[in-house]
């Protein structure tokens, strides 16, 4: 797959849950790794089903992760693991802690900021040392809060995931709401990129119906590729696999993978207009 001409840092968000937000984050990126790209994946959630998904130990305590990332400042080098059975796949992981980091974040200085000043100071080494990272993919939880900021501050493009179902469009309105908000009055480089359908049954009307609606309203941004439902992507993750190396012929792990081609052959104007 074509690298692109700098690091593109992507989060993952949509305070909806079960959306398919962590199955996307850890997919797009094990695709992208899999085309010959370096890819680091940024486990945000407290609930770490990123870092179980990509086989990443994250329960024991004494395993530093990205709440001493957030509230120690610790640098994200030590943090970072490389996924195991993937070359060029790395992982920053959330441990349980990472639950009370909103509120230890709140009375912090420039706290929607700690996660972008880390980052670019590891992106920087990296570049530095003539190791680039290709794609950032941070995954949040399913809240608009101190978490999600961070992570929408730190990037330069938001790829939202849509289930194709009725409420789809109501979640998204919320979301844009705040990301309006974020491009205001923090970080003015965040564009709305990619969207992405998820669970995509073609056999419905609903369904085609939803993913008609989404594409007229975002026609640039929409992903030609629709995740279809599939038992595949679910059991994935039980296993300590994404379905690209659990069942790479499985229809979900070959639209993951048509998704992140479409998403490496873009060439995006990071800098161009957010959606208001």
């Amino acid at each position: 797959m074509p690298a692109p001409p700098a690091t593109r840092i992507f989060t993952v968000a949509n305070q909806k849950g079960g959306v398919g937000k962590t199955t996307t984050s850890v997919n797009i990126a094990a695709a992208l790794a899999m085309g010959g790209l370096k890819v680091l994946v940024i486990d945000l959630d407290p609930q770490g089903n990123a870092s179980t998904a990509l086989s990443v130990e994250h329960h024991d305590e004494a395993i530093p992760g990205m709440f001493e990332v957030l509230v120690e400042s610790r640098p994200l080098a030590e943090v970072i693991v490389k996924v195991p059975g993937f070359d060029g796949l790395e992982c920053a992981p959330a441990t349980l802690d990472l639950a009370g980091a909103e509120i230890q974040l709140v009375p912090m200085v420039a706290r929607e900021n700690r996660l972008r000043r880390l980052l670019e100071s590891y992106l920087s080494l990296r570049e530095a040392a003539g190791n680039r990272v290709d794609y950032v993919f941070i995954d949040c939880p399913p809240s608009l809060g101190l978490l999600t900021l961070n992570a929408l501050v730190a990037a330069e493009e938001l790829l939202i995931p849509i289930q194709c179902e009725y409420y789809a469009l109501e979640g998204l309105t919320q979301l844009l709401g705040t990301v309006r908000l974020v491009t205001e009055h923090l970080n003015p480089g965040l564009n709305l990129s990619t969207i992405l359908l998820t669970m995509f049954d073609g056999r419905t009307r609903l369904a085609n119906d939803v993913a008609e609606n989404v594409r007229e309203h975002f026609p640039a941004e929409v992903l030609t590729s629709a995740i279809p439902r599939s038992v595949r992507l679910s059991e994935a993750p039980s296993y300590g696999q994404t379905v690209m190396t659990y069942d790479p012929l499985s229809p979900g792990a070959v639209a993951y993978l048509a998704a992140a081609r479409e998403i490496a052959e873009r060439a995006i104007d990071i800098k161009g207009s957010s959606h208001s």
